[in-house]
């Protein structure tokens, strides 16, 4: 039987089986062979118990999708002497009764400890707040805290799936906040699709909070939940879906251009799909002194004076493709220099990436599947960058978000500006320092240099602005009551 040939199996599918096999020669090679047959990575072999004539082992294997891990352990049970006796999928059991939890910072042991953290002693911070309410980023939580706000509307690449089933992305994300950041962010995931409704709830929520992280809701929409929390809220307002894409892809565009030996003010950069997060790497690119941006949907190339355009559609023409080119994707990319692909996959094959300028760039973004396949285009890209971890170059949030809200949190700053976006990018292609090359333009998620360096970067860059708010220097941590001052004189 010919071997299958199944593309890049992923943690995301892995399983474990427990499988009893028949204690003889070449049974556990079998058994490998099976499913290495099928594509099948096997990760970890482990001996569970000895009974009998057979051995019990515990196999982990990862697979491409769900459909293959099934026909895996199909292949597995098939095998003579192999009994399958339960599997389980690793993925559905890392997330068995969530994946956060609140934890308290401090021990409660003693009666000492409980009247100190809650009655009597809680009462004097409660007045201590009421009497100066810039207290609050002090003495609580919200010096530390960000709300991650959903809709449901847009989740990863599952589209319009509800609150209910955001729940695990949004506990993902507050993983990812709290491991990269330090910072502690909750899932709210709002029962209501109404931009009014939704405005009124993160704006009656917003006490405990000391930033907002609005996450996977739908274009236009998002555009005006933001504008009007933005105005309304002392506190930042981030869409990651739109900022922290444009400032991890402008970090990668920054060390790609070091590379072909271009600068950002002479290329022609193509966007394809002018979206939440197509308008926002636009915007950013533009604010970078990017000479020449043209965006492309699905109607062709965005430009004035075109039909049907929305309004969001009408702003973004006015500020992009200066040489009022006309057509579709091929004409777009006909002498470009840059790809950034924010679409669907597919959208891009080979031959129009040779109609680009010598030593294009090519980000395609594009989740699970990037626009072009990376292996399509190697030779004739100069630079490859995708969303996905199983390729070198992966453009991914998490390098953004957890560094640019600890450095807001830690500035106090009130609101976000072109200046902070920029300054993170920086900061992350500067992580990157002497290895830059073509396969490494971005640090990797896991590289704990680039939270930091973010965070430094964005509370510098609110300093030098005047946007900071150091209430530390301005009140005394170690509130004094009024009763307190009395009995002292």
């Amino acid at each position: 039987m010919g071997r299958a040939v199944i593309q890049h199996p992923s943690a995301s599918f892995a399983f474990t089986a427990r499988c009893r096999i028949v204690n003889r020669p070449g049974m556990l090679g079998q058994l490998t062979s099976a499913i290495g047959s099928l594509g099948g990575d096997i990760r970890a072999l482990d001996i569970v118990r000895v009974e009998g004539n057979g051995i019990v082992r515990d196999i982990t294997v990862l697979a491409a999708d769900a459909d293959h891990a099934q026909k895996l352990i199909e292949r597995m049970s098939s095998v003579a002497g192999v009994e399958v006796l339960e599997y389980s999928d690793r993925t559905f059991l890392a997330h068995l009764g969530g994946k956060i939890e609140v934890t308290p910072r401090h021990a409660i042991r003693t009666r000492d400890d409980l009247s100190m953290v809650y009655t009597p002693g809680v009462a004097r911070i409660c007045m201590a707040i009421a009497e100066d309410p810039r207290r609050v980023r002090n003495l609580t939580i919200k010096r530390n805290a960000v709300a991650i706000v959903t809709d449901g509307s847009a989740v990863l690449g599952l589209g319009n799936i509800g609150p209910e089933a955001a729940i695990p992305v949004m506990e993902g994300k507050s993983m990812l906040f709290k491991e990269f950041g330090s910072v502690d962010a909750f899932p709210i995931c709002l029962a209501t699709q109404d931009v009014d409704e939704i405005v009124e709830t993160v704006v009656n929520i917003a006490p405990i909070f000391g930033g907002v992280n609005l996450e996977d809701i739908a274009a236009p929409r998002c555009f005006e939940i933001e504008r009007r929390l933005t105005g309304l809220l002392d506190i930042p307002v981030f869409h990651d879906d739109q900022h922290g894409t444009a400032i991890v892809v402008t970090a990668a565009l920054i060390n790609a251009l070091q590379i072909v030996g271009k600068r950002i003010e002479d290329v022609r950069v193509v966007c394809l799909g002018v979206g939440a997060a197509g308008t926002a790497v636009t915007r950013l690119l533009l604010a970078a002194g990017a000479g020449s941006v043209i965006g492309v949907d699905r109607s062709g190339i965005i430009g004035v004076g075109g039909s049907d355009l929305s309004p969001a559609q009408v702003i973004y023409a006015s500020a992009t493709n200066p040489l009022r080119l006309t057509g579709g994707l091929r004409e777009a990319l006909a002498g470009a220099d840059v790809f950034i692909g924010t679409s669907v996959g597919g959208a891009l094959d080979a031959e129009l990436v040779r109609l680009m300028a010598p030593n294009p760039v090519v980000f395609a973004l594009a989740n699970p599947e990037p626009e072009v396949q990376p292996e399509a285009i190697e030779g004739v890209a100069a630079v490859i960058a995708t969303g996905r971890s199983d390729y070198p170059n992966q453009i991914n949030n998490v390098l953004c978000f957890p560094g640019f809200f600890r450095g807001l949190l830690d500035s106090g700053a009130a609101q976000i500006t072109d200046g902070m976006k920029l300054a993170a990018a920086r900061a992350i292609a500067g992580v990157v320092g002497d290895g830059l090359n073509p396969e490494y333009i971005i640090p990797s998620v896991f590289n704990r240099e680039v939270a930091p360096a973010v965070a430094a970067a964005v509370s510098t860059e609110a300093r030098s602005s005047g946007l900071a708010r150091e209430y530390s220097d301005l009140i005394d941590p170690l509130h004094v009551d009024r009763s307190s001052r009395e009995l002292a004189t």
